[in-house]
């Protein structure tokens, strides 16, 4: 069975993401800038890239790797042509009493993919997950619909930092690979931003909202265009 393309190799994601983690040479993002995993699903869901960016597969938390394919996969799963879903814009609805509770269980993890093959090759050009669907719903931020300008072409992933980190890097890498013609989402100004509009009980104004991080995301999604409100750094 014929495969989808992938939306980029695993040399260009690797190039991209070290360009856009502070520890490994890119800009600030606001959370505790550490290292990063990131995967990318092709359009038909399965992993066809997977990279770190620091020096080693334990220099970034080893767990974000199956969270970063899960958070791309969700972001390609519940994404269409015409309109596009972050991870962060399925947190509020996912919530007990929200209109997604419940979300998280829907597409469960490949459970045979997940855990298998060499922990040697993780995150190299041959990781084990290449080539199979992961599954898993991830309902905080630090996933994107990869747009290529004549329709969706799948799903990016981040994560090893602050949820609200991972999406900020998630928006730089995908702007990197020229991959965000993103036709329309939640917003009608910022897309699939991040919509930080949870008041102090929780309830989002939107019904699209996530929380803030501790750190100065927040005002790094808005300086990119990748958020919308909720500055705490006055």
């Amino acid at each position: 069975m014929a495969q989808a393309p992938c939306p980029a190799d695993h040399d260009k994601l690797l190039a991209v993401l070290k360009a856009n983690v502070k520890a490994s040479g890119g800009p600030a993002n606001g959370g505790f800038e550490t290292n990063e995993w990131a995967a990318i699903v092709a359009r038909d869901g399965a992993v066809c890239a997977i990279a770190f960016s620091g020096p080693t597969a334990d220099s970034q938390w080893p767990g974000s790797r199956l969270v970063a394919a899960e958070k791309a996969n969700t972001a390609n799963g519940l994404s269409l042509a015409q309109m596009a879903l972050s991870t962060a814009n399925l947190y509020a609805g996912a919530q007990p009493g929200g209109p997604l509770f419940g979300l998280q269980e829907t597409n469960p993890v490949n459970q045979a993919a997940a855990y298998a093959g060499d922990p040697k090759m993780f995150g190299s050009a041959s990781d084990p997950l290449v080539g199979k669907p992961i599954g898993g719903v991830v309902v905080f931020g630090g996933g994107l619909a990869l747009y290529d300008g004549k329709s969706i072409v799948g799903g990016i992933g981040v994560s090893g930092d602050s949820s609200c980190a991972d999406h900020n890097v998630a928006w730089r890498v995908r702007a990197a690979l020229g991959l965000d013609k993103v036709p329309a989402g939640v917003n009608p100004n910022r897309k699939d931003a991040i919509v930080y509009d949870l008041d102090p009980g929780g309830k989002s104004a939107s019904g699209w909202g996530h929380p803030l991080c501790a750190g100065t995301e927040a005002d790094i999604a808005a300086e990119l265009g990748a958020g919308v409100g909720g500055s705490i750094h006055k």
